[in-house]
């Protein structure tokens, strides 16, 4: 299970996977319907690799949590966002055994159950650490000495530009009056 890049952003519903970066925010796509839009620096975003629940003993990783229910209840028993709210956290609390039921709230119940479904749907539970890594690395690997050939032209192009001589300019000089 890989997280790495997928954001929840406040206000926005859904997930979004992080595309590119900008000087002002970065560009997302929508897991939900594939449409990409800007998210500023304003905005809150938080990604999925940081967020974690409430433990008795110690928080637990939602990587960790997403990989309970998929152990206990795979993809048909998972609980939508209209069942009961008891209902919903029976089924996260035989999921999550140690989770802390005094911090965690029903809502954030829902959104784990939500979000599990939709990167259930993506297929993104089943992608192996691993071979998304893999597949980045032979993707930077073509990308790479193209990038660095462009920095050591710019350099190049750099190195052969003249330098601006101080021989011409002026120095600042003081005015002395002398008596009379």
């Amino acid at each position: 299970m890989n997280l790495t890049g997928i954001v929840s952003v406040s206000g926005m519903p859904g997930l979004y996977k992080v595309v590119a970066q900008t000087k002002n925010g970065l560009i997302a796509e929508s897991l939900v319907d594939g449409k990409r839009l800007p998210i500023f620096s304003n905005d809150k975003v938080s990604s999925l690799e940081d967020i974690s629940i409430y433990g008795n003993s110690a928080d637990i990783p939602l990587k960790d949590v997403l990989g309970m229910i998929k152990e206990k209840l795979g993809a048909s028993g998972v609980p939508t966002s209209k069942e009961d709210p008891k209902v919903m956290r029976a089924a996260f609390a035989s999921c999550v055994t140690d989770f802390a039921d005094d911090r965690v709230y029903t809502s954030d119940i829902k959104k784990v159950f939500v979000w599990y479904a939709l990167l259930d749907a993506k297929g993104l539970l089943d992608a192996e650490p691993e071979a998304v890594a893999e597949g980045k690395e032979e993707n930077t690997t073509d990308k790479i000495p193209a990038k660095k050939a462009v920095a050591k032209q710019k350099d190049s192009v750099k190195a052969a530009a003249p330098k601006a001589s101080t021989k011409g300019m002026a120095k600042t000089q003081t005015v002395r009056k002398t008596g009379g």
